[in-house]
């Protein structure tokens, strides 16, 4: 794949492998995708039990042990083992589509027998990646799908074996809850890396504005729309899960999704927050480079003016006119003095340009004034 198609793959987010009018359900995954990694915990107040599983078809026999039971798949890239794994739980195959095809909005669907839900998590690398991660919600089973190993769920993971906690004491839905709370709030750091990067490329641009620094700005913004498209639809998702009723979902747990939903009203605040200041620094170094330019500009004009009455002046002493034709072709030329008078002649125009220049105030420039003290 060439560096351009990678760069257009990157801003679109999009990638599909099936083909134009191919059935509904169709499961083709990326050759490039990691094998599942299957993950079971299953938990209740008196116990734990976490395993990795390497068979597939044993994950039927740990439903059912325990009040919930959590599996997690990392990795997408073993089409058999996903159809296996919706047989087991009744996946219908629009929703196993869906998985494959990791390039889905946040959304909520909900069927006979599960719910299904979707949403992107972030990760911070050397710009900002998503993923997608594919949730099932039943009456005693969490079933997640992830397309890579690493995720923000280890603080869920280590409530869970932990004796005491509410996660240990409630359904599968709180499970749920705890999931997509954890991933909500991971975008909160993100953020915060990238009100540092747009804090120092403020400093950058008041100080220095280089030409470097429109591709920093670029590529800030670039990672902010990536983050505006995976939030906005979450969003909507989490207010679902809030108001519209479901079997899956107990009140007391709903409560719950309201903080969540409350989070992602405050994740898109930042968002759009920094955004703004993105699009204002662009405009703070066009015009920063601008009155730079005119700076410049001012003095290569202050010099050139300088030398016009100099050059005047020289132009005139070299003509050399002879003054035995006339007597007012120079007479400075055969004087004694003439030398010297000429150059005090120059002296004094410069220094009467200078005093000229400084009481306009255009000899004050911007380059050299001082820089605004910082408040505490």
């Amino acid at each position: 794949m060439s560096r351009k198609s990678k760069r257009r793959k990157y801003v679109s987010g999009i990638e599909r492998r099936t083909s134009p009018g191919a059935p509904p359900g169709s499961l083709v995954v990326d050759p490039q995708a990691p094998l599942p990694i299957i993950r079971v915990i299953a938990y209740g107040s008196e116990a734990v039990h976490e395993e990795l599983v390497e068979d597939v078809s044993r994950i039927g026999s740990y439903l059912g042990r325990q009040p919930v039971t959590w599996v997690n798949v990392d990795g997408l890239g073993d089409a058999a083992v996903i159809r296996k794994l919706g047989e087991i739980f009744g996946i219908h195959r629009l929703a196993l589509e869906d998985i494959i095809n990791s390039h889905q909005r946040a959304k909520v669907d909900q069927y006979d027998n599960h719910l299904f839900v979707v949403g992107r998590m972030v990760e911070m690398a050397d710009h900002v990646e998503t993923e997608q991660l594919s949730l099932f919600l039943g009456k005693s089973y969490v079933l997640t799908f992830q397309e890579r190993v690493g995720d923000a769920f280890d603080p869920v993971r280590e409530r869970i074996r932990k004796a005491g906690g509410r996660v240990r004491n409630a359904g599968p839905d709180y499970l749920a809850y705890a999931l997509i709370d954890a991933f909500i709030d991971n975008y909160f750091p993100v953020l915060e890396k990238y009100g540092e990067r747009l804090e120092s490329i403020e400093e950058d641009v008041l100080s220095r504005p280089e030409p470097v620094l429109v591709s920093r700005m670029h590529e800030v913004k670039r990672d902010l729309l990536t983050l505006r498209r995976a939030i906005w639809p979450l969003r909507e998702t989490v207010n679902s899960l809030v108001r519209e009723p479901s079997p899956f979902i107990s009140d007391e747990t709903r409560v719950y999704f309201r903080d969540c939903y409350d989070h992602t009203i405050q994740i898109i605040d930042l968002l759009e927050n920094y955004r703004d200041v993105a699009s204002g620094l662009m405009e703070v170094y066009l015009s920063s480079a601008s009155n730079r330019l005119n700076e410049i500009m001012k003095i290569l004009t202050m010099f050139t003016a300088f030398f016009i009455p100099l050059s005047l002046i020289a132009g005139i002493y070299g003509m050399n006119f002879n003054t035995a034709r006339s007597p007012f072709n120079m007479p400075e030329l055969n004087w004694y003095l003439g030398y010297p008078f000429v150059l005090g002649l120059m002296a004094t125009v410069a220094l009467g340009m200078v005093t000229f220049f400084r009481r306009k105030g255009w000899l004050r420039s911007r380059l050299g004034s001082r820089e605004p003290e910082t408040r505490d």
